[in-house]
């Protein structure tokens, strides 16, 4: 940290004071004329808290809309009833093209804008991202959870457990229910750490390691890896898919290919399979009944999303990039109600980059309404795992498809903070 030095000015004379005295009466009667720094609100509640959300759209791969129109929804809804403690809430949207390019573009122009945040944003590329919001600043609240470096900046503030805990999570969950198990991944860099916090789960359950199937980000036929993922699994065991968006084609693949191999359960994460979905393929009569799902939060039907629902009802009913059960805009949700109380924290003080972290490191305790366990990013809630250490809440839920829903599968969080200790 630079080291601040005092500079001795010379004294003004009599007429630079006087000067600087109409200067200020100027400026307190024409408001609109004198503004505060870019980027912070001064303290004065009639200036807008900016904020900026991003997502890839409109890309061959993984397209994740719904994040930035929750984010302007949740905008709408919050100015509606008052705004963030007064201020009104103005929301930045940017696409991130799913490439690292993108990815570093919206985070130079969160930076050049001066944002308080970013919030509730999902990209695949954090070391294009992050660096420059580091240098600025800027913290990322409450991003989706799909790269390392969010569970490793100081300036990142997660929300969820991201990957790590969802797919340690499906491990711990197919462990109590098959012999074997075949993992269907991307092969990206993101999808290179699937297969150990997978096995982390599995071997809690004295299960041997998933056998390990690349495919495609953005592939249009998995004939290949459907044929190799029901030859590993063998009888009794389970073929899981976390492909994103793909998912639903690598399944589709499978149902053409599984009549020539012992029959085995299917399983996903929440993000790759979602109500939506199972709805769109027939629901109770469709291929995902009887499916095992990971996810972070209760299910989309719980009543603690009651509020979410109402939201996206009054300030985006019938706009169709929004799906309440979808992860992204839950987790956009979430992370949005992690601005409002640290605003609110703040309790009519300056509201910037700077301010917002200082009430984040400083112990504040956001309450979800029980989709999360209480948030808190100190060091002591933080997770012992060298791999993980800005982690703090571990919890996902156990889900099931039944009847064409998303139901749980057992009651409650499960907490996979040991099993994420011991992945190596």
């Amino acid at each position: 940290m630079p080291v601040s030095r005092r500079t001795l000015l010379p004294r003004p004379s009599k007429t630079a004071s006087l000067t600087a005295t109409a200067l200020v009466a100027a400026c307190a009667s024409l408001t609109t004329a004198c503004g505060v720094i870019p980027g912070s609100t001064g303290g004065s509640r009639e200036d807008p808290v900016t904020v900026m959300t991003w997502a890839p759209e409109k890309t061959k791969a993984t397209n994740k809309p719904g994040i930035p129109a929750m984010a302007q929804a949740y905008a709408r809804w919050v100015n509606a009833n008052g705004g963030l403690d007064g201020h009104k809430l103005k929301v930045i949207t940017c696409n991130d093209h799913n490439d690292p390019v993108g990815a570093a573009d919206c985070a130079r122009k969160a930076v050049d804008l001066e944002v308080s945040a970013v919030v509730g944003s999902y990209s695949q590329h954090g070391q294009s991202f992050l660096s420059p919001l580091q240098v600025a600043g800027i913290p990322y609240i409450g991003g989706y959870g799909v790269t390392d470096e969010e569970f490793s900046s100081p300036l990142s503030y997660p929300v969820n457990g991201g990957e790590p805990a969802l797919m340690a999570g499906n491990g711990r969950q197919l462990a109590a229910r098959c012999e074997r198990v075949s993992l269907v991944r991307p092969d990206t860099i993101a999808g290179d750490d699937l297969p150990k916090l997978l096995d982390a789960g599995l071997a809690e359950g004295h299960r041997k390691p998933s056998s390990d199937i690349r495919a495609s980000e953005d592939g249009t036929d998995f004939t290949s890896q459907a044929e190799q993922a029901l030859e590993r699994a063998g009888t009794g065991g389970c073929v899981t898919a976390a492909l994103g968006e793909r998912t639903d084609t690598f399944y589709d693949s499978y149902r053409r290919t599984e009549d020539a191999y012992p029959p085995a359960k299917i399983s996903s994460v929440l993000g790759s399979v979602d109500q939506s979905l199972i709805d769109r393929t027939g629901g109770g009569n469709g291929p995902y009944e009887g499916a095992y799902i990971t996810g972070w939060y209760p299910a989309a039907s719980d009543a603690r999303w009651d509020e979410m629902r109402e939201a996206i009802r009054q300030q985006a009913f019938g706009d169709n990039r929004i799906d309440p059960t979808d992860a992204g805009v839950q987790t956009t949700w979430i992370a949005y109600t992690v601005l409002r109380q640290a605003v609110e924290s703040l309790d009519g003080g300056e509201v910037s980059a700077r301010t917002l972290r200082r009430a984040l490191d400083q112990g504040l305790k956001v309450q979800t309404g029980g989709l999360t366990p209480t948030l808190s990013w100190r060091f002591k809630d933080m997770l012992a795992a060298s791999d993980f250490p800005r982690l703090v809440n571990a919890n996902v839920t156990f889900q099931t498809v039944r009847d064409g829903r998303l139901a749980p599968a057992r009651k409650g969080f499960v907490n996979v903070s040991k099993t994420l200790e011991r992945v190596r």
